[in-house]
């Protein structure tokens, strides 16, 4: 028996960032972000797909819009 993560650990407009939980033996990965600069969100499953998120992320979004 699992138990869903808390809602308000998932990134909202009002409370931008990226949610990483890593898979278990029964579970996938999952991952999500909201952008607080320009409102992109992703979701993403299964641990190449949630590392590809993270990249997106790091490299696009959230404080990299303050870096040239």
């Amino acid at each position: 028996m699992f138990r869903k993560p808390s809602s308000d650990l998932y990134p909202t407009e009002e409370k931008p960032g990226l949610r990483v939980r890593g898979g278990t033996r029964y579970t996938s990965s999952q991952g999500d972000y909201v952008c607080g600069s320009c409102g992109a969100e992703d979701h993403a499953n299964g641990d190449d797909n949630v590392k590809a998120l993270v990249e997106d992320y790091t490299a696009n979004h959230g404080p990299s819009h303050g870096r040239k």
